[in-house]
């Protein structure tokens, strides 16, 4: 068995209610214990898609951006199938993952400023646009706009019916929209009435908030994915870092099982839910990764303490919003609405604008969740010049 068979089957784990560790809880899917994290599944799925289509040729290098997990992914695949792979991040990326992707015989390229608007993801974006470029035998797998992002975790969804047979409420951190998307697709086949719980970081524009820089990595964007299936959320919660930090190390405490940004977040939603929800109610979250690439930032006091996240236990229940973009959140808050704030991102991973063709890129080969053509093209469901 290579590498790769390391990935998938993940375990779950009752996590009693946070707040008071009482008799509700939820089941939390531990992905975790993947070699890098949940998205090892969509980074290997991707590029084997990308294999069997031939958009990936033999030995051809791999070039993507990335704040960290996702890049793991894709150097496994480079191991597994035989490519170079170059992933484009920017100066919040964690120090111990930079080692680790040098180590796991990535290529790192560090953009050194923001954009003004997109912020370190469009600036990633564009980086990755350059060096496709100056090499057109090079694929980009596009996570945010990529389906097979989003097929990948038909798999976990089926470990899930395996591991509970039955479930009523998926809770999922959303960044890309990949594993929302795909988890809650397959699960629907069994239950139609699967409501999907969304969770994001307070400062990102995915549900219609306000771009902010961000401390959460991991969940968020700057961008609007086109992975991110808006239909089929029941409702969305953003949580703030201190908020998140506060439950990563309550879940470490009580249940000796924790991870990063997102599973602070997710975790302390399905807590909510638990205590909220009729009893009998089944609660699946999903918890992307483990802790230690967070060793320095949410289990580092000093880097808590010097961001004032310490000590700060979140109040019993979300602010709640009549709508999106009612009024810019600074704490845990929730809506019911929710609709896509604006046009999707090209399906291009660095398109920034009209007449910009990234070759290798796999939205530019018919593969994207929108019809195939050009950035504003008329029927091609992209926006036109001046729309974004």
């Amino acid at each position: 068995m290579d590498i790769s068979g390391l990935v998938g089957n993940t375990p779950i784990l009752w996590v009693p209610e946070l707040w008071s560790g009482g008799e509700r809880g939820f089941w939390a899917k531990l992905e975790g214990y993947n070699p890098g994290g949940i998205k090892d599944r969509a980074a290997l799925h991707m590029i084997a898609e990308a294999r069997r289509r031939g958009t990936l040729r033999p030995g051809a290098p791999i070039i993507e951006s990335t704040s960290g997990t996702l890049g793991l992914g894709l150097a496994l695949a480079g191991v597994v199938h035989g490519h170079p792979v170059t992933l484009v991040a920017d100066p919040g990326m964690e120090p111990l993952m930079r080692r680790l992707l040098l180590a796991y015989g990535a290529r790192l390229e560090i953009v050194a400023e923001p954009y003004p608007e997109g912020g370190w993801q469009a600036a990633r974006r564009a980086r990755v646009r350059d060096l496709l470029t100056r090499d057109p035998s090079a694929y980009c797998p596009d996570q945010y706009a990529n389906p097979d992002n989003a097929a990948a975790y038909a798999p976990l969804a089926a470990e899930l019916i395996t591991q509970l047979t039955h479930i009523d409420v998926l809770v999922c951190s959303v960044g890309t929209g990949g594993h929302s998307a795909g988890i809650s697709r397959a699960l629907r086949t069994r239950n139609p009435a699967l409501r999907l719980i969304g969770v994001d970081t307070i400062g990102s524009t995915i549900f219609g908030q306000p771009a902010r820089p961000r401390l959460m990595r991991g969940l968020g964007s700057s961008i609007h994915p086109a992975n991110v299936a808006y239909d089929a959320f029941s409702e969305i919660h953003w949580v703030a870092p201190a908020e998140a930090v506060w439950a990563c190390r309550r879940l470490a405490a009580a249940r000796y099982a924790t991870g990063g940004w997102s599973v602070g977040a997710v975790a302390m939603v399905a807590s909510w839910l638990a205590r909220r929800e009729p009893s009998g109610t089944r609660i699946a979250a999903v918890f992307p990764d483990g802790p230690e690439r967070y060793f320095d930032t949410v289990y580092g006091d000093a880097y808590c303490a010097g961001h004032g996240l310490l000590d700060h236990k979140p109040e019993p229940g979300p602010d709640e919003l009549p709508h999106p973009a009612a009024w810019e959140v600074t704490r845990w808050s929730r809506c019911t609405a929710v609709t896509p704030p604006r046009p999707a991102v090209p399906a291009c991973p660095a398109g920034s604008g009209p007449g910009d063709d990234a070759p290798g890129c796999a939205g530019h080969q018919g593969m994207g969740p929108r019809a195939p053509g050009r950035w504003g093209e008329a029927g091609s469901g992209w926006p036109r010049a001046g729309e974004v």
